[in-house]
């Protein structure tokens, strides 16, 4: 994992977009225009460390948003404040932050800089509600969409017609200065427009999609009625939807993508080789419920180890992605942990197999864990204990399983998000 992770650290990604763009730091250097930096997401806190490391006084003024424990220190004289709040659910924190850093942006001309930083976690970060709708409706309709299983790139399409900054609203606001924004990719396939809610680009989602997502899923009658009533306002034409490709607040706007899944999956596939594993990125489109991943996890497994594959023992594959987890009990997990305790049934009595899920960021769920390991004897290990593995699936309980048998992956926080990464190994 550390390889991973070290692949796709902000610091050093920031520190290598602008190494290879010095006609750009030159440009913001000798600007006769201020230079502010705004950002939000898990990784946000390393990636200003580096724009103050590379750019210094010139930076007027700058407000970044991290989640709890994510911070990291800037120098005493730095303008750049970390400000932290709450994630996945937003809080009035964010909500604080999120206002100081749009009043900021207020005072921006048409010669100034912006550097927007964004990485994963930005959406609920960014929390700013359109008129009309509150805090208490945004944290609400959270938590229904995220029990619900949406996967997030229709959770984003929601929270970007129920935001006052989301869906290119913030680059609205800050035109006609120029904006820059570097992204650290958590989203499958790096759509510019789901990442964070795509604040800074156009949004080619409308109000009729976040409604349908709404259908789809049934959630008319458990969303708060200001937003049922919002999102139909805006279906009428009563609301003005988001700003759109041919939106003139795109002119002077850059946006670019500097860590994904892929760099950190490749980086991981040369740490398994350098062991002396066969190894290869199978694919970073993983995407569905967990629990029915993970039999495509195990089946992929028993597969190499059957020596139904090209691929020669001690062999690994390596998956990138983000699954989802709808909620049926009341226990404590996550998505990645959730994965492996479905892995862990399917591959109950399988020798040498190991699959382990994680999430970058280091967090995976409400819980302290990144994810957890599984294997052949995870499940006969916890019968001797008398944990039902069943029945902890059922209820979604993965983190009370896996720390019973102190198989969960633990990293603390990352400082880094680039989605999930699932190493199944076997030899």
């Amino acid at each position: 994992m550390r390889p991973a992770l070290q692949a796709v650290d902000p610091e050093t990604a920031i520190n290598t977009y602008f190494d290879e763009n010095p006609a750009l730091v030159e440009q913001i250097q000798d600007g006769t225009g201020n230079l502010y930096v705004i950002g939000a997401g898990k990784a946000s806190a390393p990636m200003a460390v580096a724009v103050q490391t590379i750019f210094g006084s010139k930076i007027k003024a700058g407000r970044v948003i991290v989640k709890y424990g994510h911070t990291q220190p800037l120098p005493a004289e730095s303008t750049i404040s970390l400000i932290e709040a709450a994630h996945p659910v937003p809080d009035q924190a964010g909500l604080d932050a999120t206002r100081d850093l749009t009043t900021m942006l207020q005072h921006t001309q048409a010669e100034d800089t912006v550097l927007c930083l964004i990485s994963g976690g930005g959406s609920a970060l960014f929390t700013q509600p359109a008129d009309g709708l509150t805090l208490a409706d945004l944290q609400q309709t959270n938590q229904i969409l995220l029990g619900a299983g949406v996967p997030i790139q229709q959770i984003n399409s929601i929270r970007k017609h129920l935001s006052a900054i989301k869906g290119g609203r913030l680059a609205e606001l800050i035109a006609p200065a120029t904006l820059y924004s570097l992204i650290l990719s958590d989203v499958v396939g790096d759509p510019l427009a789901v990442i964070a809610s795509g604040p800074t680009v156009p949004d080619p989602t409308r109000f009729a999609d976040a409604w349908r997502i709404v259908e789809q899923y049934q959630l008319r009658h458990q969303l708060p009625a200001t937003v049922v009533a919002h999102l139909q306002a805006g279906c009428t034409g009563t609301i003005s939807d988001t700003p759109k490709p041919d939106n003139p607040i795109f002119a002077n706007s850059h946006t670019a993508i500097i860590g994904s899944n892929r760099i950190a999956a490749q980086a991981a596939v040369s740490a398994a080789q350098n062991m002396g594993f066969e190894a290869q990125l199978l694919t970073t489109f993983v995407e569905g419920e967990a629990r029915e991943v993970a039999q495509v996890m195990a089946g992929l497994a028993k597969g190499l180890a059957r020596d139904e594959s090209s691929m020669q023992r001690p062999a690994c594959l390596i998956l990138g992605g983000e699954t989802t987890v709808t909620i049926q009990g009341d226990g404590l997990g996550g998505r990645n942990q959730e994965m492996a305790l479905a892995v862990a049934i399917a591959l109950q009595g399988w020798p040498n197999v190991l699959i382990a899920c994680l999430g970058t960021d280091g967090n995976d769920g409400p819980t302290p864990a990144a994810g957890a390991f599984a294997d052949g004897e995870t499940v006969i290990q916890a019968t001797r204990l008398g944990l039902d593995a069943i029945e902890y699936l059922r209820y979604n309980n993965a983190y009370n399983f896996f720390n019973a048998l102190d198989d969960l992956i633990i990293t603390g926080p990352t400082n880094t998000n680039v989605n999930d990464l699932i190493i199944i190994l076997v030899w």
